[in-house]
């Protein structure tokens, strides 16, 4: 296992299709695989879009015929897994020899959920998070994962998971991660308040781990079937990044980035993952059992169970 590496976040504008979307990680993972990267981070819902400002035509109570024909044109912007898709970024992993995750937005039958999605060097897909809790507004959209998809891989760049936005504020999600020794804790999102930063420095001081996070840039005009025609003078910054990554200790190497679009870099020094569980290892010698005990249900659960039975018939 590699004890140093580099790491990179892609800050990136929002695109107006699948196709697009992929042509922006194929231009940003090659970016990041020149500066010597090993491993790259995309945004939140960056295959599929992030639906800034739309209300798809509803109210408590009440839904439009319109609105449901935007989220008819949503779903179809989704992405299967598998699928061409998913191929297509194996393709672009394999290409730049780069561990690849990737925030999309996955079609699972009538639902959407907000995934993330991880790539081997080899171009071998390596499985997905599905986000547990959508935030607000996003229920009206999104399912909801379940603990069967909170993976934490074995890489040889160390273990690696992601948590996705809000979910970062569900402490006891942090601490089944935690418990699974992450140590490259991957934070795709759509959060680019004054807030988000600490938060992220927290995560890393309290699971001693690599902290990585990646944010969309955009402007009102990447939304212009919320929008409308935009000119230039009031094409304002609607999510302004702050894309960043921070090791064990709180220490930020990269971002934030609130310019624009960019990636950023930074070596990763995993000896520093033991030196901060010296005095600190939430799940470990810093936990009380006795105490507190947290279960976590790691099991599928489907709406629906098909099973077969035989049966001997007496002849």
């Amino acid at each position: 296992m590699k004890t140093r590496f580099k790491a990179a976040v892609a800050q990136v504008s929002p695109a107006p299709d699948k196709a697009a979307a992929l042509a922006k990680v194929a231009t940003f993972s090659a970016e990041a695989a020149r500066a010597g990267a090993e491993l790259v981070l995309f945004p939140e819902a960056l295959i599929g879009g992030y639906p800034r400002g739309s209300d798809f035509g509803t109210v408590v109570g009440s839904r439009t015929l319109e609105g449901r024909d935007n989220f008819r044109r949503y779903w179809e912007g989704a992405m299967d897994l598998p699928g061409p898709e998913s191929t297509e970024l194996g393709k672009i992993a394999r290409q730049h020899k780069l561990h690849l995750v990737v925030g999309i937005i996955e079609r699972g039958g009538g639902t959407l959920y907000c995934t993330a999605v991880f790539y081997a060097p080899n171009g071998e897909y390596l499985g997905k998070h599905r986000k547990l809790m959508p935030t607000a507004a996003e229920r009206l959209i999104w399912g909801f994962g379940n603990g069967s998809t909170m993976p934490v891989f074995d890489t040889p760049l160390g273990k690696l998971g992601a948590v996705i936005c809000w979910e970062n504020y569900m402490p006891l999600m942090r601490a089944a991660l935690y418990a699974k020794g992450v140590e490259i804790y991957c934070a795709p999102t759509a959060d680019g308040r004054d807030t988000w930063l600490p938060s992220m420095q927290h995560i890393a001081i309290e699971g001693r781990c690599f902290v990585l996070s990646a944010n969309q840039y955009a402007r009102r005009s990447h939304y212009p079937e919320v929008h409308g025609k935009v000119t230039p003078e009031n094409d304002a910054v609607v999510s302004r990044g702050g894309s960043c990554i921070v090791d064990p200790f709180g220490t930020v190497l990269a971002g934030p980035n609130f310019e624009g679009e960019g990636v950023l870099v930074a070596e990763i020094d995993r000896g520093a993952i033991a030196r901060g569980k010296f005095d600190m290892d939430v799940t470990g010698h810093y936990a009380r059992p006795d105490v507190f005990r947290l279960i976590v249900n790691e099991a599928d659960t489907p709406a629906v169970v098909f099973t077969s039975q035989s049966s001997d018939k007496n002849t």
